[in-house]
Parts: structure tokens; sequence; C-alpha cells
């Protein structure tokens, strides 16, 4: 931070938010808050009179809770710009009665209790979001008596205890009674993989930083004792095998098993741990001085908005994989980009790591932010969206369902048409398929070139075809690699590629119907993984709209399928194709000729009533 505080091409912009980011690749427009800091930063001279008259104490963060601060005060010894702060929340100064000592006592004249937040507006071409995460907190659950024994404390603040900056400059002493804890114990795995209690993947770093701390106390404290309770010891990463097995020379004990029930002895606040060794077999009980547990990472939590969406995600269009952390674009060829153009991302808010993986993909970021602005251009491919104004009937329907807000919304007040943004359109098509007027058309994927595919599979043999759908990047890689793995299924399977399944309209699943198709499958992307963020959910939608449909005209919704597949998923995207396969067994030729006979009345009466 102190470097980049010093770099002359990095404006560093503290105790800020981003309001509002507009625009599109190469020309974003971000609209910051700067809050008021009270402290004029550059006059002050870090004389520290101001701290000494402050009458509020309060919990410091920086260390974990474990000192105390003042309400003007220096978050921590690096901190840019190196100047005291003062919290608004804290300072009773903003009651001239109540106090105003601080502002008295500074001879520069630096604390103005009026200053107010200003926004910036700032032209930028890309953005790096890197908004982090969040240290899961025990207290939720309450587990092994953090709340209840003082001498239960995590991860987090065993390292601030033990630390030369810390509150005890280095010196690791029990909360209870401030003597040094010479048998230690530590629990692996506090809130992580478990969905009943916290979250259920791995948190990434929390063995390694045990395996650290291990080391640290047998390096301060010769002759203590440490007990690590784990599930799996997972040491992946250059150099950390060694580590581990160094911590095993040194003495430290590895128990496999997790601590059932933890109690306190009264008299000397010791702690009593019972643990089955899941080794061994055998139940076992263990006196500890002190228990640190080590708690795993968990999403940033943002104040959400009153449609349930977090702020930042409206902002910048991002979408989550099942565990809360962003989704990229691509997990393997764009692993630090995400889904909307000139948007990247670095460090814990795409997923857990530690700090060497942070800093490799801090690194990408800026790499590949610097790439697309020293292009002076930025090439798109020819799949985007465009709009008829002869059409188009000014519903904003287009605008609402875009996920990468390419599309300005029209406005029949001023006789303005939906204007597309092809830089961020990433033609994915569900603008086309959502809109009622037939007024969007998707270059290389227009409604023509869908229906003249559809009438191409079904020109012969129609009782012996499946009209597929399927999404370019999950459902239709899905087939390739069935195909690469050599796996069976029927050849009645007819694959139509969209970039997206939210291109799929209504009237390409009633077309294949009306051309005598029995079976019609509609397969995308799994929600979680869908590269257009939330288009597949509207598919969803549109899929179900048509089953309420079918069964309302008689026919059979069980002929129309959807299915989610990813594209390392080639085993399931085989075993659909049989399943469908055996549903086109159970359709009879009068079924089809039927359903052709109800849907030829049906489009007969929507040309006559349109006409």
């Amino acid at each position: 931070m102190m470097d980049a505080g010093r770099h002359p091409k990095i404006e560093l912009l503290v105790d800020s938010e981003v309001e509002n980011v507009t625009g599109f690749v190469g020309n974003y427009r971000a609209q910051v808050r700067k809050k008021a800091q009270y402290v004029n930063t550059d006059e002050c001279t870090v004389c520290g009179e101001c701290e000494k008259v402050c009458p509020v104490v309060v919990p410091d963060e920086y260390q974990e809770g474990l000192s105390s601060r003042k309400a003007i005060y220096m978050p921590f010894p690096q901190a840019v710009p190196s100047s005291y702060t003062l919290s608004a929340q804290d300072c009773l100064g903003f009651n001239p009665i109540a106090c105003g000592k601080c502002k008295e006592v500074c001879d520069k004249q630096c604390i103005d209790y009026d200053v107010q937040d200003e926004i910036i507006d700032i032209e930028v071409g890309s953005v790096i979001v890197a908004t982090g995460m969040e240290v899961y907190d025990p207290r939720e659950n309450d587990e092994y008596g953090y709340t209840s024994f003082p001498n239960v404390i995590t991860s987090m603040e065993f390292e601030r205890l033990i630390c030369a900056g810390g509150p005890t400059e280095g010196e690791l002493v029990r909360p209870s009674d401030r003597k040094i804890p010479m048998r230690v114990g530590f629990v692996q795995c506090v809130g992580s993989r478990s969905a009943s209690r916290g979250v259920p993947y791995c948190s990434n770093f929390c063995c390694m930083n045990t395996v650290k701390q291990t080391l640290l106390m047998s390096d301060h404290y010769p002759g203590s004792e440490s007990i690590v309770y784990y599930m799996d010891i997972r040491a992946f990463g250059k150099g950390f095998e060694d580590l581990y097995r160094r911590s095993r020379e040194e003495g430290v004990r590895y128990l496999r098993g997790l601590p059932g029930n933890v109690q306190e002895d009264p008299e000397n606040h010791d702690l009593i741990v019972d643990v089955e060794n899941t080794v061994t077999g055998r139940l076992e009980q263990h006196r500890l001085d002190m228990l640190v547990l080590a708690v795993g990472l968990v999403p940033r939590q943002f104040e959400t908005n009153g449609n349930g969406k977090r702020p930042i995600d409206e902002i910048l269009s991002l979408s989550h994989t099942s565990d809360g952390f962003v989704m990229e674009a691509h997990p393997k060829l764009k692993p630090v980009d995400a889904p909307t153009r000139g948007v990247y991302f670095a460090g814990t808010v795409e997923a857990p790591k530690d700090v060497k993986d942070t800093v490799t993909q801090a690194g990408a970021a800026s790499g590949r932010a610097s790439n697309l602005l020293s292009a002076g251009e930025v090439k798109i491919e020819a799949i985007t969206a465009v709009v008829n104004t002869e059409l188009c009937a000014q519903c904003k329907i287009c605008a609402a369902v875009c996920p990468f807000n390419a599309i300005e919304a029209a406005d029949k007040k001023a006789n303005r048409f939906p204007d597309f943004i092809e830089a961020a359109c990433a033609g994915c098509g569900t603008c086309a398929a959502e809109c009622p007027f037939d007024a969007i058309s998707m270059r290389h994927f227009e409604d023509q070139q869908i229906t003249a595919q559809i009438d191409a599979v079904l020109a012969e043999d129609r009782m012996e075809k499946v009209v597929t759908f399927a999404c370019n990047w999950c459902s239709y890689a899905g087939g390739d690699t069935a195909g690469t793995a050599r796996l069976q299924y029927p050849p009645s399977v007819r694959l139509i590629r969209t970039m997206c399944s939210g291109r799929v309209d209504q009237s390409f699943i009633y077309h294949a119907f009306r051309k005598g198709a029995p079976m019609v499958l509609v397969s995308g992307c799994h929600f979680s993984d869908c590269h257009y963020i939330n288009a597949v959910t509207w598919t969803q939608k549109r899929v179900e709209k048509v089953w309420t449909k079918m069964e309302k005209l008689g026919i059979r919704p069980e002929r129309l399928q959807l299915e989610w597949i990813s594209a390392a998923e080639g085993q399931k995207f085989a075993r659909v194709m049989r399943e469908v396969d055996a549903m086109l067994r159970d359709v009879t030729e009068e079924e089809v000729e039927e359903t052709m006979r109800i849907l030829d009345e049906e489009e007969a009466k929507r040309l006559g009533s349109a006409a």
C-alpha cells in the first residue's frame, strides 16, 4: 500500500466507496463517494496530541478487538496516508458541547467537523474488482466454547497476539490471566467443509496457516506443546509439504479427529478437550492452556437492495457460483475475466486463496487490463443484437432482460428507441427471444437461420429425430466432450447451436412441433455456470410458459425437455440423449400429426388477429 501511495500514476482514494459504474468496456464512468476524513491528511504531522486528549475508548478492529483505540487514531502503522483519521461513529466532537478536545489541541488546525462527503467522477477503461472476503464468525454456532471461554481464540486473534506489532508486542499470552500458554491446541476447518456449521467448501489457506503458527510456537517458546485436530491436512503448493514435515519434526502432534466437547477448569482456566482419535478409534482427553480455531473464509457481505441483489452485482452485472463468490467468464481460459467485458477479478473475491495466489491473480488482472487499454480499440465478435425500429413498440422488455445492461431503454414520450451498445453486448440473444414484436435480430443467429436448420433436420425421417437446441459454451461443448471420450449415444439427436439457451425463442419450439418434431430438447448451462450471467433464468421461464400452453392445447408437455449440461459433463450429455431417445420411441405418428394440426390452427388464429 505504501508503494501504491507513492506511485506517480496511482491515485489512491482511501475510505471511499464506488456508488455507480456506467458505460461499457473502454468507456466506463465511475461515481465514487469519498467519505469525509475530518482530518487534513496533507497537514497532519502525526504528533499524537489529539489521540492523547480523546476521551473515547473503543475496541481496535485492526487488533481483532484485543486492544483499544481512541475515536481519532492511526488505523495501523503502515497506513496510507500516514495521518490520523477520525471515526464519525465514535467521536463526540460533532456535538461541541460534549467534546471537541482534539480540535482544540491540534496546533496545525487539521481537524474540521464540518467536512462533507465528496462525489468524484472518474473515467476509466476497465475495472478490477478486489473487494476481498470476510472471516467466518465462530460465534454463529458458538463452536468449541468461543463465546464462553476466554482462552478459546481464532487463528486471526492468534496472529495478532504473536505479531511484534500486536497488542502484546509479540508476547503470546492467555486472555484470561496473561500467562504464556505452553500447551496449545489448533482446531481445523472451523466454519469450512460443513454445510450445517458454516460453508461446505475448503477455505484453501487454513491448513498451512496452522502449520506456520505451530512453527512460530516452537520458535518463540521452545518446549511448548502443540496439537492439531484435523479432518485432512491439505498441503498443496510449492514447499508446503516441506513445511508440514518440518512441523512434525518439531514435535507438533497431528491428531485426526475434531473435538466433540470443550470444557473449562474454573480454578486455572485450563481447557479440557474430549476428542475421538479416528486413527486409533479411542476417545482421548487433553488439558490445554489455549485453543485456537482455524476459521475459514466466507464471501464478503454487502448490504442488499430491495430486490435482494447486492449493489456491486447490479453495478457491474456480476454473477456468483453456489458458494457465493463471483463467477469468472471461464474457469480455465479466462480465470480473471468477469462475464462483463473490461471487468476483471483479483484475490479472494473470486475464490478462497492464499497471499501467493492472490498476488498472482492480481498481476494477471492488471495485465489483462493493460492489454485492453494499450490496444486503443476493442474488437468484438459480430454476433451482437440489432433492433428494427419499424417493428419496435418501445416496450422496454429488452433492456430489462439484458444481463449486461447493454441496452438503454426506449422512451415513448421522447420517441426514443432502445439504444444497443455493441461493445457491451455479448450476443446471448435473450433480448431477441423475449421481444414480443420480433423487433430484434442477432447477427449470424437470426430467426430465419435457426428455423431453416429446423426445417432441414425434419425434412426426412422426422419420426427418428430429436430437435436439440444446445448452448455453445456448455451443452454443445458437452457433446464434444462425449465425442472425444468415445461415449455412445443414439444418432437421433440433431444439435442446433445457439450462443446461449437464452436465444431459444418460443417460436422456435412451436415451429419444430409444427414441422413434425416428435421430441424437442432445450439444453443450456447450469444456473451457476451461465456465461451470460443470468440469461439461463429466462430460458427456464420461457420453457415453463411453453409447457403450460402445451398442456392447455392438449399436447403432452413431456415432449419438450429441458436439461442443464456443462462442458465437462460428457457422460451426462450421453445419458440425457439416451433418455430423450427412449421418450422418442413412445411418440406415435398420429400424435405428431395431431400436434401439427393444433399448432397450425393456432398459427392461423395468430396471423388472423395480427392482420
